[in-house]
């Protein structure tokens, strides 16, 4: 179900099936990485073989969760490193074209833990340059998915040379349409 990689020990496949049975032990928190998404150059090619190597391995995992009734208790956060123009950058071939790390629009998707499914929230302007609805402040993700781990940010807040801190600055509001 996880793809041709999963018996192959470090790829993003048996590290989905890796991730299942920890999930399965009461491990609380699961970190995954894939590298290489940072496409500036070659991306028709490139991104062909990110997706081929994450699309089934994620599915898997996902439907696995739900078969064991995992999936409801575990949050599933799906980012990247930037957002992405849509425009190209240098060498405008059929074969070898990229795109540029972009500021000011970011792109994740979340599931279960009390994630509203199938919904979308935010847009971007044609060019993806600039939100133009429904922004999501990093705090506002933060402090949205501290809550869907059952941690309360605000609670976390110390005082330190006379300024209040915690992990969403002193910001932070739940992004409450994402929440079923």
């Amino acid at each position: 179900m996880y793809g041709p990689n999963v018996k192959k020990p470090g790829t993003y496949a048996a590290n989905c099936l890796l991730a299942r049975r920890l999930a399965e032990r009461g491990v609380r928190f699961i970190q995954l990485y894939h590298m290489g998404w940072d496409q500036h150059g070659n991306l028709p090619k490139a991104i062909r073989g990110q997706c081929s190597d994450t699309d089934q391995p994620t599915a898997a995992l996902i439907k696995d969760l739900k078969q064991r009734g995992l999936f409801e208790d575990t949050l599933i956060v799906w980012g990247g490193e930037f957002g992405r123009t849509v425009y190209s950058q240098g060498e405008l071939t059929a074969e070898n074209y990229g795109r540029d790390h972009h500021p000011r629009c970011f792109t994740i998707w979340m599931a279960g833990a009390g994630i509203k499914k199938g919904m979308t929230l935010g847009e971007t302007d044609d060019y993806s340059y600039n939100i133009v609805k429904d922004p999501v402040h990093v705090h506002d993700l933060n402090a949205t998915i501290l809550h869907l781990l059952g941690i309360e940010h605000t609670r976390l807040t110390y005082r330190y040379q006379g300024r209040d801190f915690r992990l969403t600055d002193i910001h932070g509001e739940l992004v409450k349409q994402v929440l079923a």
